[in-house]
């Protein structure tokens, strides 16, 4: 039985992704307090939504990302931290909160990238570059094309994920992906999906511009 802290976010955090914190309500100060006096700070990331069917109750997901602190810093403002992403995790049961949510977790096996897919990885970092590249027509990004990706392939393949700009459910489903070459295969055909919308975007905002010239 392992027992960890959790924070509940409207976000999913994959492996080798960045997190930063600000933190105001009470019981995650209390959370950060004993962060700060752990041997090895890290807590829980579940991705959270409000079900409107249920009155607006919390619905936590059984699947999240394991946040290991960096530094944890304090301004006049607001207390706050720096993290990453490492190892995923499933939620057997919620326990009691103690102030903050705490769960007692299974840790998922980690994902293994051989030889023999690094053409496919390659591959994907071409799409989610492009796609990155075009949905930037749009408006700022959270993470630019040229943005710099580890040498290691299976964090790269994780950032090629969590870069992409989608929808934090098809997050989620990246991130129970079971092996590296479904997690690349699911990657890939949601960047070449994105390609295809956001080329029919702008080919349409065209159109609609060449009219109102006329």
């Amino acid at each position: 039985m392992t027992v960890m802290p959790m924070f509940p976010l409207s976000s999913v955090l994959f492996p080798a992704m960045p997190l930063t914190l600000r933190i105001f309500e009470e019981r995650y100060l209390k959370l950060l307090g004993d962060l700060m006096s752990a041997d090895t700070p890290e807590f829980g990331v579940v991705l959270v939504s409000r079900e409107s069917d249920t009155g607006g109750n919390e619905n936590r997901k059984a699947i999240g990302t394991v946040a290991s602190v960096t530094e944890i810093g304090t301004t006049d403002e607001f207390l706050g931290l720096e993290s990453f992403g490492s190892r995923r995790f499933r939620v057997n049961h919620w326990l009691p909160d103690d102030p903050y949510p705490i769960a007692d977790i299974e840790f998922l096996p980690d994902l293994t990238i051989d030889d023999s897919v690094m053409p496919a990885l390659a591959h994907l970092e071409t799409q989610v570059r492009k796609l990155l590249s075009l949905a930037s027509e749009f408006g700022d990004l959270l993470f630019g094309a040229d943005i710099e990706l580890s040498d290691e392939p299976i964090k790269a393949a994780w950032q090629l994920a969590g870069i992409m700009p989608i929808g934090e459910l098809d997050r989620l489903d990246l991130l129970d992906s079971q092996s590296a070459e479904e997690l690349l295969a699911k990657t890939y055909s949601i960047a070449t999906n994105g390609i295809e919308t956001v080329r029919e975007m702008l080919a349409s905002n065209g159109e609609s511009g060449g009219l109102e010239n006329r």
